[in-house]
């Protein structure tokens, strides 16, 4: 996460203060944001997964998406509040938005020396004794520390001794590859809803009626003021509901506003100059703000909390990154043709969205299971793989027995045993 925000730094700070007309340097600039966000977007969600008690980590992690919102809301309300001022603050009237991308990164930067590293990455390394003192921080009582500890150690040892720790091992376990290939397809979901596209477009579509800049600006700022709310409701639904349940009645939600939009469009009278009339207009951006509700909390949040607790420990990260990388993928493909799109075919392009959403929605409720409440250790028996902590527990006894004998024959502590684990030796070796 600080290398990644390290080079969103360095790649705002290239692209705001590039020479003039130096075209390379600016791009070089997106090319170490996008390296920057690539890495962020495969630890950020895998590091909330790791430290979130089961009970509350849909809710812990919806506020990934919820900050998402929050970065959009700075960056429209910044275009909207600079572009009546373009002709008196010239360059930096572009500047001072792009600068703004340094913003949040530097603050992020100055957090983590403060953040405790994710417990499961400290076991996974033999770090038992600082992994329970990270847990006594984040956990309630002594016991629910010692409880997740025994759990982590023996998914943890089940996964050394039993599984293949690269990429090939994406291929090998079957139950990896099956969440792989439908977390994969839910990240791809989440462009095609039409999210992406209508962000990267929605002036284009805004411009059929309002002429003015001003007027599109404040549109996409207030969008993402809502948006900020909106997303906050998977905050109290994501632990309630389910991420299941938000997939389905979110792709379902969207698919209807998407349905409107252009049977509105399509049903109403042009313009002589080929556009809407100001109330029409109006109507389709309320749908629009319709389809943000429902995409907000489930194809937005959602997605991202799936992405970082379905996983074992052992490929969390290769998967991880893998999955979301496929939304940078998809994106780069919708977002390509949708100018085209949306130039031959009008609003009859959102009727492709509303397939897209009712698919994805009749997809979830096929293919996806629940995972709210379950133990990072136990989501895969959902996709069909043995339960990790139960098999690591017959590996744990047997390493602890050796520990015992050791105990029984050369007294002291052995290397690298635990005083848990010297306790229960102990023990046994008094009932031996």
């Amino acid at each position: 996460m600080f290398i990644g925000c390290l080079f969103g730094v360095i790649g705002a700070f290239l692209q705001t203060f590039a020479p003039y007309h130096a075209l390379s340097y600016f791009i070089g600039g997106r090319v170490l944001l996008g390296i920057g966000q690539g890495l962020c977007a495969c630890a950020g969600p895998v590091y909330l997964g790791e430290v979130s008690p089961a009970e509350i980590r849909g809710t812990l992690m919806s506020f990934w998406q919820t900050n998402y919102s929050v970065g959009a809301f700075i960056a429209f309300w910044a275009n909207y509040g600079t572009t009546p001022r373009i002709h008196s603050m010239k360059d930096w009237s572009w500047k001072m938005v792009v600068l703004l991308q340094i913003l949040i990164p530097a603050l992020i930067m100055f957090q983590l020396p403060f953040c405790a590293e994710s417990p499961r990455w400290l076991v996974q390394r033999g770090h038992i004794e600082k992994a329970e003192k990270v847990l006594r921080r984040m956990r309630d009582t002594e016991e629910e520390v010692q409880a997740e500890i025994l759990s982590i150690r023996e998914a943890i040892l089940f996964e050394k001794e039993v599984m293949a720790n690269s990429y090939i091992a994406l291929w090998k376990d079957v139950s990896v590859r099956k969440r792989l290939i439908i977390i994969g397809l839910v990240n791809v979901g989440q462009q095609v809803t039409g999210q992406s596209t209508l962000a990267q477009y929605s002036s284009t579509i805004y411009k059929k009626v309002w002429s003015s800049t001003s007027t599109i600006n404040l549109i996409n700022a207030i969008n993402a003021t809502f948006a900020i709310l909106f997303t906050l409701n998977a905050a109290w639904m994501a632990d309630r509901f389910g991420r299941k349940f938000l997939l389905v009645v979110g792709g379902i939600g969207m698919g209807v506003a998407m349905l409107i939009v252009p049977v509105i469009g399509l049903s109403t009278p042009d313009t002589p100059a080929g556009g809407k009339t100001e109330p029409v207009g109006i109507a389709i951006v309320a749908m629009l703000f319709i389809f943000i509700l429902f995409y907000k909390p489930s194809w937005g949040a959602a997605v991202w909390i799936l992405n970082g607790e379905v996983f074992p420990m052992y490929v969390r990260t290769q998967a991880t990154g893998m999955c979301t990388q496929m939304q940078n993928v998809a994106g780069c493909i919708f977002n390509q043709f949708f100018p085209t799109f949306y130039a031959n075919c009008g609003l009859k392009t959102f009727f492709f969205f509303m397939s897209c959403n009712f698919s994805l929605a009749a997809f979830s409720w096929w293919f996806v299971p629940e995972t709210k409440t379950t133990s990072l250790e136990e989501i895969d028996v959902l996709f069909g793989g043995a339960n990790h902590t139960v098999k690591g527990a017959d590996l744990l006894h047997d390493e602890m027995a050796r520990n015992t004998i050791e105990i029984v024959e050369k007294p002291g502590k052995p290397v690298g045993v635990t005083e848990q684990e010297e306790t229960a030796g102990s023990k046994v070796a008094t009932l031996v």
